[in-house]
């Protein structure tokens, strides 16, 4: 967050973050849902590493000669948003690797999930489920629905882009395919 905001600051000085933490159990189920589809669909089956989609991704970026797919689960997602740098490096996967098993080891999935939630970006200076409900939908994250959760869900692989590009065409095909899906999310 706080490398988001010097970012801002270059832009705007009196940039501020928007960011309001919810505790799980206000999390609208709905989002839940969606943000497992979209993110993370074995989520409640895997130990932290989803290996078929890191073999997938290692595919697809050696057949396109560049990093361009992860294949990283909710909790590596997490690890590398509480503890590490956005930068693309062995290193950082290794590091990375390690805080997700410490985090599989000390903490339940629903506690993973929740903070994920209040953690991630989802546009310009915003951070957190409640804080992107509030600037998209302008109600709390415990009222979303299933077709703006999947929304906000879709916009998390690029959340500053589709924040300035919400008419996006390819983000409502994302939602569609999320809204197709979602009858198959296993939530903690």
């Amino acid at each position: 967050m706080q490398s988001q905001l010097q970012s801002l600051r270059e832009k705007d000085p009196a940039a501020t973050l928007r960011h309001t933490w919810l505790p799980y159990r206000k999390i609208s189920y709905e989002m839940k849902r969606a943000i497992i589809v979209a993110e993370d669909s074995k989520f409640l089956h895997h130990n932290g590493f989803d290996y078929a989609s890191i073999q997938s991704a290692f595919k697809k970026n050696l057949a396109q000669g560049k990093i361009t797919a992860g294949g990283s689960t909710i909790s590596q997602q997490l690890a590398k948003n509480l503890f590490l740098s956005e930068q693309k490096s062995l290193w950082r996967k290794f590091q990375e690797a390690i805080i997700t098993v410490m985090l599989e080891t000390i903490m339940s999935k629903k506690r993973i999930l929740e903070i994920y939630l209040n953690v991630i970006e989802w546009g310009n200076g915003v951070f957190g489920v409640e804080a992107a409900a509030q600037h998209y939908y302008g109600h709390s994250a415990v009222s979303l629905t299933q077709h703006q959760a999947t929304l906000l869900a879709a916009m998390v692989t690029n959340p500053r882009f589709y924040d300035d590009n919400r008419d996006s065409q390819h983000l409502f095909k994302k939602r569609q395919v999320l809204l197709n899906r979602l009858h198959s999310a296993n939530v903690p």
